[in-house]
């Protein structure tokens, strides 16, 4: 029998998969975090993830709304947008490509 499952199930079920420790040290890593700070990764990730890549209306405008609206410190427009850079995109590739070898071996 299938049960439904709640959104804090799927929360943690996420968060335990990639911790907010992993997203921040693998964008240390990979050279995504500046020094002040201000880009919070795991936020980022997240609305990425479901506020913009699966959302209807896919603007940069929606992305960084739905990161203000999950990230403690909020960022103006241009400092959003000077952050998404190939440095950037790289690490989300790597989170993905993470996520699917991660996958298929539980196959």
């Amino acid at each position: 029998m299938h049960t439904k499952t709640s959104s804090h199930d799927v929360e943690r079920r996420l968060t335990n998969f990639l911790p907010s420790d992993a997203l921040e040290d693998h964008a240390d890593a990979v050279g995504v975090v500046e020094r002040d700070r201000k880009l919070q990764i795991p936020p980022l990730v997240w609305s990425f993830a479901f506020g913009f890549a699966g959302g209807a209306s896919r603007t940069l405008a929606s992305f960084r709304r739905s990161y203000n609206s999950t990230a403690d410190k909020t960022l103006s427009p241009g400092g959003f947008f000077q952050r998404l850079t190939p440095t950037l995109a790289a690490y989300l590739r790597d989170l993905t490509l993470f996520q699917r070898s991660s996958t298929d071996s539980e196959t």
